[in-house]
């Protein structure tokens, strides 16, 4: 290890959309920090990944650094129409006049992730906050007057407060003895971007599909959605299937021919196979409220909904809210009421996302008579009523509404 300390106010671990929210939101409440990175800064980000972001994580973007948010809203889609099929047949098609709803900022945009780090990227060179890349956190050791950090270049950083938003597998959690727990999906999913340089905001066909059983995905679950620069499709994997099979480049772009048409055959672009993890950190703080930990660091959701990126994103804007109050403290109990009020507000969130998503993932891989019965009633019904249509296109995505705001901790 090198005899030289670097200190800073605050250190985030991760330089994925979390910890580059979480460093711009401390930025703009005046506080220093720097970001350390496990990846290159040529890293590979294939795939668009979390493509769509919620109007209330674009206000987020836009109140911690202004034009961040109206960027992505010029660079992403607005889709007008929601569709949904049942066997083939359409049971739900609706179409809105202003879908954005009014004003700079809309109620979502889509636009693939690597997009949005792009944007950040630039907002936080603009205002000068440091990423050091390759700079993997091996060791955090918090204590009741800050945190110390170790890099795998050898490095060490001494912050009083560290934001630990470093991934799935991430250190920052092992280290301070935080858990996942949780459960994974039954089925295999099977994600593919499909290029459409000719889609924009103008196009004729900008509309959110869900397909149950499709006859042409051989009875499987199909999501296909817009976004700018193509098109995502979601195929959700039966009983029996082998995914790595299903997710060669010949079988998908068979998949893309009977599903899109012939004309998007050749346009695969990316794909990917997944079985998706439910969990959540058995707590959000460490020992001495020194550390907090945010977005997949924290939590992993199945992606229905949304709530994957969205919520960590929130989770960030709020840590730097705890940590830009516990700095400015007078007493230590302030300051440790503050970090634990932020984990006792974002582990409820993560509780209700999680809740959210796995009623989704139920409903969509579970067979449970009751429900199989109500879909096929509902389709049944779905020419008369609309509002059995209706519940069908919803349904896949889980419950709307927030999470509930939580006022005390629980520690």
């Amino acid at each position: 290890m090198s005899d030289d300390t670097n200190d800073v106010p605050v250190l985030v671990a991760g330089a994925g959309p979390v910890g580059m929210t979480a460093a711009l939101a401390l930025h703009a409440r005046g506080i220093e920090t720097t970001i350390l990175e496990a990846d290159p800064k040529d890293r590979d980000r294939s795939g668009s990944r979390a493509i769509y972001v919620h109007g209330s994580t674009l206000r987020t973007l836009e109140r911690i650094h202004p034009g961040l948010g109206t960027d992505l809203v010029d660079e992403g889609l607005v889709w007008p129409t929601r569709r949904t099929l049942y066997k083939g047949k359409e049971v739900f098609n609706r179409t809105y006049d202003s879908p954005g709803g009014s004003g700079d900022i809309p109620h979502f945009t889509s636009i693939p992730q690597v997009v949005t780090e792009q944007y950040m990227l630039e907002a936080l060179e603009g205002v000068g906050i440091d990423i050091h890349w390759e700079s993997e956190v091996v060791s955090v050791d918090s204590s009741p007057d800050g945190v110390r950090v170790e890099t795998d270049n050898g490095r060490e950083w001494k912050a009083e407060y560290l934001v630990g938003a470093d991934g799935g597998g991430s250190t920052v959690r092992k280290e301070i003895g935080a858990n996942f727990e949780g459960d994974q999906s039954e089925n295999a999913f099977i994600i593919a971007d499909i290029e459409d340089e000719g889609i924009d905001d103008g196009h004729p066909d900008l509309e959110r599909v869900f397909h149950y059983d499709a006859p042409e995905a051989d009875g499987r679950n199909v999501l296909l959605v817009p976004f700018t620069g193509g098109w995502r499709l979601d195929i959700q994997c039966i009983e029996g299937d082998n995914p790595e099979e299903l997710s060669s480049d010949e079988r998908m772009r068979e998949f893309v021919r009977d599903i899109m048409g012939e004309e998007y055959e050749d346009q695969l672009k990316w794909v990917s196979t997944y079985h998706f993890l439910q969990v959540m950190a058995d707590t959000f703080v460490d020992d001495h409220r020194r550390v907090l930990l945010a977005g997949e660091a924290a939590h992993l959701l199945a992606p229905f909904g949304a709530r994957g990126m969205n919520s960590g994103i929130a989770d960030a804007d709020e840590a730097a809210s705890a940590v830009a109050v516990a700095l400015h403290a007078r007493t230590d109990a302030v300051a440790r009421d503050e970090v634990e009020l932020y984990a006792a507000r974002r582990e409820k969130a993560a509780e209700y996302n999680l809740g959210a998503a796995g009623q989704a993932l139920e409903y969509l891989q579970g067979d449970d008579p009751v429900t199989i019965l109500r879909k096929e009633v509902a389709a049944s019904m779905a020419d008369q009523f609309e509002i059995a249509g209706e519940w069908l296109d919803d349904a896949p995505y889980g419950p709307h509404g927030s999470p509930p705001i939580v006022s005390t901790g629980n520690y």
